[in-house]
């Protein structure tokens, strides 16, 4: 009975220090927010599962207001809403390894036109999976943001192509935070 209970103790101290000794996952690093036409928007910086490197911008509209679809033309669907991006500059430190991916699915409205697609009214997170620039000190960036949001009534006027200073890690910096 002794031995069976030292054997458990020594397994479970053994699983817990093992877990406590594995590598975590780096925390996702804030790199800008602000508010405009009353949405929220946030940028991060984080490492997912597989090693990559993501950007994400969450937007989070008033109550009641919903976001347009990634997928939308710049000037909208036939001139109404505007997309959800986040874009690199030209310029950019920071390069593309991937496509934009949303968090929730863009849906085809009640109304016309079709092709005018809307994220669900809530908060819509868009990421971009990034390469870093080498090194081990943080570099002054841009990236560029556009969005709109309306609830079934009223429409907040678009923000297209807002350049957003960001400061960014080379990949030593988030390696090693």
């Amino acid at each position: 009975m002794k031995l069976r209970l030292s054997v458990l103790l020594f397994t479970v101290l053994l699983s817990v220090t093992s877990t406590s000794c594995a590598p975590a996952l780096n925390e996702p690093i804030a790199l800008a927010s602000f508010t405009e036409n009353y949405v929220e928007v946030s940028i991060l910086l984080e490492r997912n599962l597989a090693g990559n490197y993501l950007l994400s911008a969450r937007f989070t509209p008033p109550e009641g207001y919903h976001l347009y679809s990634k997928d939308i033309p710049l000037t909208g669907a036939n001139g109404l809403g505007r997309p959800t991006l986040l874009e690199l500059t030209p310029d950019s430190q920071l390069k593309a390894t991937g496509q934009l991916v949303e968090s929730v699915r863009a849906q085809e409205p009640d109304f016309e036109p079709k092709e005018l697609l809307v994220y669900p009214t809530g908060p819509v997170t868009v990421s971009l999976p990034v390469a870093l620039p080498s090194g081990d000190s943080w570099i002054n960036d841009e990236i560029k943001i556009t969005y709109m949001t309306c609830s079934a009534v009223q429409c907040k006027p678009p923000v297209e192509g807002k350049i957003i200073s960001i400061r960014i890690p080379g990949t030593d910096v988030f390696d090693n935070q």
